[in-house]
């Protein structure tokens, strides 16, 4: 059952990417230098998953994650992010081009917002 769900998953992934050569999957380093995640189907959605954080960086470690539960809108996916470490969602924007991306992430009605350039660090499309 594993080997079927890795193996659907993985279709998945590259249909998603065939479909839109700009698709966010794949590995990406955040433009601060401090992480790098690796985004992949997980369900129906989305999950950017910490691959590494610069030593000393606080409140973040390898493995955490975020579920995002995104839509084409126009020329952007945007939707839902949830953080299960900090139980916490939000407002949530990604502009992908071939080899950058910019994330936008508000809670509060969208008086605190925070935006984040990445680059890719993979060739996945």
């Amino acid at each position: 059952m594993w080997k079927t769900f890795c193996l659907a998953a993985a279709l998945l992934a590259a249909t998603i990417a065939r479909a839109n050569p700009n698709a966010p999957l794949g590995s990406w380093a955040r433009g601060d230098g401090k992480a790098v995640v690796r985004i992949a189907p997980c369900g129906a959605d989305l999950c950017a998953t910490n691959t590494w954080i610069r030593p000393g960086t606080e409140d973040e470690k390898v493995g955490d994650y975020l579920v995002l539960k995104v839509k084409p809108t126009g020329e952007a996916l945007a939707g839902e992010a949830y953080d299960p470490q900090r139980r916490l969602s939000f407002r949530f924007s990604m502009n992908v081009a071939a080899r950058t991306m910019t994330t936008r992430g508000c809670m509060l009605a969208g008086l605190v917002c925070k935006t984040m350039n990445w680059t890719r660090r993979d060739g996945a499309q």
